[in-house]
């Protein structure tokens, strides 16, 4: 069984936003006509999320749902949203079939900050102070090595 809930991480890309997603193939897919301006609304309040954000949606309401996209019309291999109670329309290209078996009646989405990308894990941070810890005394090593070389072909010379 498909996941019921996913997620992107949309970010921007050119002159409009994008997404990966290497588990179905996709790679800088953008979003077009009416899409981009969506976003911009959801993110409006996320620091810096033209440089990444986590986009969480569903054919099923799920909770703390941002918004509510209507399908309206199919054209082209894609298919026509509307936000609930808003005028604002716009498509989704044939990409939408890597998620969804056919174009859902419903989609609802939700806008996060992307903190993923900030996370270094414990074990990572420790392995880190470990790694400068043992250079540092290497340098050292070689430091005190260096002094004594240096002293004894003076005495020699």
């Amino acid at each position: 069984m498909a996941n019921v809930i996913m997620t992107i991480e949309p970010y921007w890309y050119g002159d409009t936003w994008v997404f990966d997603d290497e588990s179905v193939g996709l790679e800088k897919e953008p979003f077009v006509k009416g899409i981009p301006e969506m976003i911009d609304a959801l993110v409006k309040d996320i620091p810096d999320a033209r440089s990444g954000f986590k986009l969480t949606f569903s054919s099923l309401p799920f909770p703390d749902y941002q918004v509510e996209l209507i399908r309206m019309r199919e054209e082209y291999g894609g298919c026509w949203y509307r936000v609930r109670d808003y005028s604002a329309e716009g498509w989704l290209c044939s990409a939408l079939l890597r998620y969804f078996e056919t174009p859902p009646e419903t989609i609802y989405a939700k806008a996060e900050p992307n903190h993923r990308k900030f996370d270094i894990e414990p074990t990572e941070v420790a392995a880190l102070k470990d790694r400068i810890k043992r250079l540092e005394q290497l340098v050292g090593k070689l430091t005190l090595e260096n002094k004594q070389l240096k002293e004894k072909a003076t005495k020699q010379l």
